[in-house]
Parts: structure tokens; sequence; C-alpha cells
């Protein structure tokens, strides 16, 4: 259980990403009723990046890049070139090529793939950094 709730950071972030997943998943299950796929992919964007922030900040990244640079402190959760931070920065920029074109997307039904694409995007970067932290 520390590993979600450990202290304030860690249960934040674990409580922000089990409503992120939420948001997603309701937002497929009820895609049929949902005719502004461009707001949904803003939400998705917004507090996706929210998240993102809270687990840099739980898993210690800035410590692991801190410690890259000069070695002044000890280095986070997960060193700067691993499995979990390199799926991360492909699940970003995933979010990131969706977020560009979502807005310049003409039809709801394009808009609606980006939103996967963005979705598809966080939900990769959650579970590989939450499989990765409770294998190491």
């Amino acid at each position: 259980m520390k590993l979600y709730f450990g202290n304030t950071v860690t249960t934040l972030t674990t409580v922000m990403v089990l409503m992120l997943i939420g948001f997603i998943g309701w937002s497929l299950f009820n895609r049929v009723h949902i005719s502004y796929w461009g707001r949904r992919s803003a939400a998705v964007l917004i507090f996706g990046l929210a998240v993102c922030c809270f687990a840099a900040a739980r898993d210690g990244l800035d410590k692991t890049i801190q410690h890259t640079i000069d070695g002044s402190c000890a280095p986070g959760l997960f060193p700067l070139v691993s499995v979990p931070t390199i799926i991360g920065c492909v699940g970003a920029l995933l979010i990131i090529i969706a977020a560009i074109a979502a807005p310049i997307a003409k039809t709801q039904r394009a808009r609606e793939a980006w939103f996967y694409v963005m979705s598809g995007g966080a939900v990769l970067k959650i579970v590989t950094m939450e499989i990765a932290r409770i294998i190491l």
C-alpha cells in the first residue's frame, strides 16, 4: 500500500491516475453519445499533463536528471535511460502529436481518432510506469 499511498504526492498521483483512466474509460464506453471530441481531447491533455507532473515528482525524475548532469544528489526511482523513461517519452510524443492535430481536424470523426491516439499515449505511459514501479 505504501507504493501508492506512502505520502501526499504519491496519494494524489494515485487518485489522479485513477481519475484519468476512469475518464478515458467512460469516454470510450459512452462514445456514441459524445458530440464534441475536441473538448474530450483538451480535458485529457490538460489533466494528463497534471498527472504526468505529479508522477515525475513522485518518481524523482528531476533528481535523476540532476544526478546525470552533475551527480550532486541521489538519482530518482528510474535511470534516465531505461525502458520506463523511453516508453514514457514515446507516450508523450503520441500525446503531443494528437494535441497538435486534434484542433486542426475538420470533422468530429477525425477528432475522435486523435482522442484515441492521445488516450493511448496516456494509458501507455501510465501502465508502463505503474508496472515498472511494482517490479522495482
